[in-house]
């Protein structure tokens, strides 16, 4: 008799560089671009603006500022929501 079929086997646990870390650093990046919009990040200077087009743009480097930041650590977001993301399908299983 083997003793070990009897066993159930472990859950595989979610790769620290799979999907749900990719969604959840997406999700930091999207959080630090709204906040750096709100620090006024990108906003167009009064005296040498460049209209309304600057503005529009704005938003693309505060997104990439964001997405620059998460990479070298961020705020530690990312990887609060990858648990919170991870335990919540360990649950459901």
């Amino acid at each position: 008799m083997d003793i070990t079929a009897a066993l159930p086997l472990p859950k595989p646990r979610p790769q620290k560089d799979g999907p749900l870390m990719v969604q959840a650093k997406a999700l930091e990046a999207s959080f630090l671009s709204e906040m750096l919009g709100y620090a006024g990040v990108g906003k167009t200077p009064q005296e040498f603006g460049g209209g309304i087009g600057e503005d529009q743009f704005g938003s693309f480097l505060r997104d990439e500022q964001a997405r620059q930041m998460v990479e070298k650590g961020g705020i530690g977001l990312a990887e609060q929501l990858f648990r919170a993301m991870t335990k919540g399908q360990s649950d459901a299983n």
